[in-house]
């Protein structure tokens, strides 16, 4: 019995809100993701704060998560909803 159907592997990839650094400990990553990045994560961003008619930015912290996904595909030479076609 050849295998007809040979599903792909899907690498989603997110990254978390941006926060202050000191805050980033406690960030999770949505349900289904797992954190690639730990302690306070990767200070690649900027965060916002209005302060009356000011919107000042400041350095952050976010972390990088990702999700594995099972994509149906059929193996090559098949064809169809259920592969069986050649």
């Amino acid at each position: 019995q050849m295998k007809k159907q040979c599903d792909q592997k899907l690498l989603i990839r997110m990254k978390t809100e941006c926060v202050p650094c000191s805050l980033n400990l406690d960030t999770q990553c949505p349900a289904g993701y797992t954190k690639i990045t730990n302690g306070t994560g990767i200070p690649d961003c900027r965060y916002y704060l209005e302060i009356k008619t000011h919107t000042l930015s400041f350095p952050g912290c976010r972390h990088h998560c990702v999700k594995e996904l099972e994509q149906p595909e059929c193996c090559q030479g098949h064809w169809g909803p259920d592969c069986m076609g050649k």
